[in-house]
């Protein structure tokens, strides 16, 4: 049995994978409390002595505004932690499955859906911490996975704290009756992390390389959140009370980074649309009835 070391154990990813798959690999956790990734010296001093065969690094600092607010601790958060980590999978000789991000694309003029052979251009710190980071991998590894994710969405459940998410934001929304804005010039992909989590030990055997997590989307953001109030049988009055369609928010450049996950798909790996995820999420949480 294969051994994974996880960092961010106990982030949304990390919880839901180790749960679905945690008789079928030996799980090595790093936590914040074990290693604080913004100093990079106590990740190497925590990896020094650790033996395992992939590492499945999932720890990150993925919000917007501090990444923005803050980017020398934003690049020692994602990037030179990421570092210390790719020196000890070497040393191991250990697979890294990096989880990157469809945030990679926000910089581009034309629209997606993006495959992997899409060259990348980001103009958020995140964005462009997450390109180096990849940079990085392709210098130094033979044996990786790049993961992009898409926009990952799911409800808490018994030890997996779900991150926010357009599911979660909408359900807020009309449970506490509170107008919310979302957005009309962007489409996302918007998956659930169970596909993943499901399909994690198939993923893991991939060949090195670049590979894109996502369902299939075709509405803008304000348009899934309507679509989730129906789902949720929200009146059409409390639709138009509480889901509100936010017109401003990047109406000087419409944002398109959907990703094609066709590449994986062709490998039986699949994450379906995001109209079955909503389906399958309200089904799993007794909210279809």
């Amino acid at each position: 049995m294969k051994t994974i070391l996880v960092t961010g154990a106990n982030g949304y990813i990390a919880s839901y994978v180790r749960k679905e798959n945690h008789h079928k690999f030996n799980w090595i956790t790093m936590t914040r409390k074990d290693a604080d990734l913004s100093k990079p010296e106590e990740v190497e001093a925590f990896l020094k002595d650790k033996q395992f065969d992939i590492c499945f690094h999932t720890a990150a600092n993925a919000t917007t505004a501090v990444c923005e607010e803050n980017p020398e601790l934003a690049h020692k958060i994602n990037v030179e932690s990421t570092q210390k980590i790719i020196e000890a999978c070497k040393k191991n000789q250990a697979r890294l499955i990096f989880c990157s991000t469809e945030q990679v694309f926000n910089g581009k003029e034309n629209h997606g859906p993006f495959n992997e052979e899409e060259s990348v251009s980001a103009v958020t710190v995140y964005g462009k911490n997450k390109i180096e980071c990849e940079d990085l991998i392709h210098e130094q590894l033979d044996d990786y996975l790049i993961l992009r994710f898409s926009w990952m969405m799911g409800l808490s459940f018994d030890k997996v704290k779900a991150s926010p998410s357009i599911i979660k934001n909408v359900m807020n929304a009309l449970l506490h009756q509170t107008p919310t804005l979302f957005t009309c010039n962007e489409r996302r992909c918007m998956t659930y992390a169970k596909k993943l989590a499901q399909q994690f030990e198939k993923i893991t055997a991939l060949d090195t390389g670049t590979y894109h997590v996502a369902s299939k989307n075709e509405m803008t953001t304000y348009e899934t959140a309507v679509y989730i109030a129906k789902e949720l049988k929200a009146s059409d009055e409390a639709i138009a009370k509480y889901i509100l369609p936010n017109k401003e928010r990047y109406s000087e450049r419409f944002r398109d980074y959907r990703l094609d996950s066709s590449k994986l798909e062709n490998l039986g790996i699949t994450f379906g649309t995001f109209e079955e995820n909503i389906e399958e999420i309200l089904k799993d949480f007794g909210w279809d009835r």
